[in-house]
């Protein structure tokens, strides 16, 4: 599939990974469906893409909401064949703290929005995905999750945000081979350090130890390679059912 037949839903479209995923595939001429909380960057992001845009605030855990807003991408956009979930929190604390242990609905909470968010917006997208008309391979859709290498090496104070993005990376291979039946790829990115709205929040010292930390090049990963990288597995038919990292050779001290 070329980019300029995207016609995408994107979870966390208005600010950080997913904007620049939506800015690609606009300017390559394809078409997008944000969906993300915040009303002023989502007014914010749809005046800077054009008519080839659209802002939905739904809640990702919310079933109802994201089946109703695939619903209205499909209306506008003439259908969905491309979903890609970047809708995610921190969720930054130790399992056991200084003031007391992690509490169990703080937990919940990471897992509900990074993991079952994912899986919920993914599980809406595809069921649209499967009455499009084959393209080429059979093709339908593909999905694109965002996992992190906090999946793999996970730091002191990571448990509630590495345990949501290892269920990211371990449900695309069985997505995956499951929706052979209906011609629907699914894909995961593990971005290390990016830059991001968080990022520019930090003092001056900590991004660059941040940049410090990454191998080559030592510098955090721009949204934009984010964006390459994702409308790359849109274009290349054959990438299906695994993670791929981003992330500069970087390898994720305990703390």
């Amino acid at each position: 599939m070329k980019i300029e037949q995207a016609k995408a839903v994107i979870t966390g479209g208005a600010s950080g990974l997913g904007l620049a995923v939506a800015k690609h595939f606009v300017a390559a001429g394809g078409q997008v469906t944000l969906l993300d909380i915040n009303d002023e960057a989502g007014a914010a992001a749809v005046a800077e893409l054009g008519d080839a845009a659209k802002y939905l605030n739904v809640n990702v855990t919310d079933e109802a909401a994201v089946v109703a807003a695939v619903e209205a991408a499909k209306g506008h956009m003439g259908g969905v064949n491309v979903n890609v979930n970047c809708a995610g929190i921190i969720g930054a604390g130790r399992v056991l703290g200084r003031e007391a242990p992690m509490a169990l609905d703080f937990f919940a909470n990471v897992i509900n929005i990074n993991l079952v968010g994912s899986f919920n917006v993914a599980k809406a997208s595809a069921s649209a995905m499967e009455a499009n008309e084959p393209g080429e391979d059979g093709e339908r859709g593909v999905i694109i999750n965002t996992a992190s290498v906090a999946a793999y090496e996970g730091q002191i104070g990571q448990a509630a945000y590495s345990a949501s993005k290892g269920g990211i990376v371990g449900m695309t291979l069985p997505m995956a081979r499951e929706f052979t039946r209906i011609g629907v790829r699914v894909m995961a990115i593990a971005p290390g350090i990016f830059w991001t709205p968080m990022v520019d929040g930090m003092p001056p010292e900590v991004q660059e130890s941040l940049s410090a930390s990454i191998p080559f090049p030592s510098r955090l990963g721009k949204p934009e390679e984010f964006a390459e990288l994702a409308a790359h597995i849109v274009e290349n038919g054959y990438l299906n059912g695994t993670t791929i990292r981003l992330d500069g050779a970087v390898r994720m001290q305990p703390k």
